[in-house]
């Protein structure tokens, strides 16, 4: 498989999973191939969720001894990330699903995008890119297509497995390897509002959309049903407002769960062509399907 065939591959897969309406979408702000040729043979591939100056000096190292073509990071660096918040956009799409009203949800969408806007711009967004260009190695960030495969996939195992309440909804997602894996290394899912023998009621999967959303949002989408959020993570900020909510709220894990969206990812890329994976930075390469 070439570079740029494994790059529009995880674009038009994570199109696919997509919230809001495939003809809006053309690209991934946040996902891109951030040093490479797209015609580079790819086979052998260094993943992980964040690749910074100390996973590529490692990758120069394992090209030198055993080969290797690609590394591949879930967060974004570069360009990607200097521009990673305006995949913010889709949560408007989400929000509208919900029942809110879109010029509402766009408001505040807007809003929170300014305020990531601002705390990502004095970031030295090229340090590992400019890394990569030295030691002249492939390097890609895939984050939008994953997130979105992590949220369709639970948004749909929750519908058809339907918890009770909330202590059923975690024993649910202890069934996922990726959850079963950090549980073993201490950040396995957490309740941290609510309580375990609460209904789940109407469960909202906050996944995707590059961050979280706007704080104004939880007594909004309370009032449309929702009693449950799982998601990666919360600010204390956010948290605050979710008690406020009387929200159940789980923490699923961070970075087990951009794991999960990877390897779901990953797998329908490897329908294509197998390819070989070499662990780093949290990920680990989970296959469900056979080749």
């Amino acid at each position: 498989m070439k570079l740029g065939e494994f790059y529009n591959l995880a674009v038009r897969y994570g199109i696919d999973k997509d919230p809001r309406k495939k003809s809006k979408i053309k690209s991934f702000p946040d996902t891109a191939i951030l040093h490479g040729k797209p015609d580079t043979k790819i086979k052998s591939i260094l993943a992980g969720i964040d690749i910074e100056v100390g996973e590529l000096l490692l990758a120069d190292k394992i090209r030198r001894e055993r080969g290797l073509d690609l590394v591949l990071t879930h967060h974004p660096e570069g360009g990607a990330w200097a521009r990673f918040y305006q995949v913010m956009k889709l949560q408007a799409d989400m929000f509208s699903n919900l029942g809110i009203p879109k010029d509402v949800a766009e408001q505040m969408i807007d809003a929170r995008m300014l305020e990531v806007e601002r705390r990502v711009m004095p970031n030295n967004h090229m340090r590992a890119v400019d890394v990569a260009r030295i030691l002249d190695i492939p390097f890609m960030c895939c984050h939008t297509p994953a997130d979105n495969h992590v949220f369709r996939f639970l948004s749909a195992l929750f519908t058809r497995k339907k918890p009770g309440n909330v202590r059923d909804l975690i024993d649910i997602l202890m069934g996922i390897p990726e959850y079963r894996m950090a549980e073993e290394d201490g950040a396995g899912p957490k309740l941290i509002a609510g309580s375990p023998y609460r209904k789940t009621g109407k469960i909202f999967v906050e996944m995707t959309g590059g961050t979280e959303g706007p704080r104004e949002i939880y007594e909004k989408i309370y009032k449309k049903g929702i009693r449950t959020i799982v998601c990666m993570h919360l600010s204390e900020e956010h948290f605050k407002k979710v008690k406020d909510a009387n929200l159940n709220v789980v923490i699923a894990g961070h970075i087990s769960s951009d794991t999960l969206g990877l390897n779901l990812l990953l797998d329908r890329i490897e329908k294509e062509e197998c390819l070989e994976f070499i662990d780093c930075s949290g990920f680990r390469r989970v296959r469900r399907q056979t080749k």
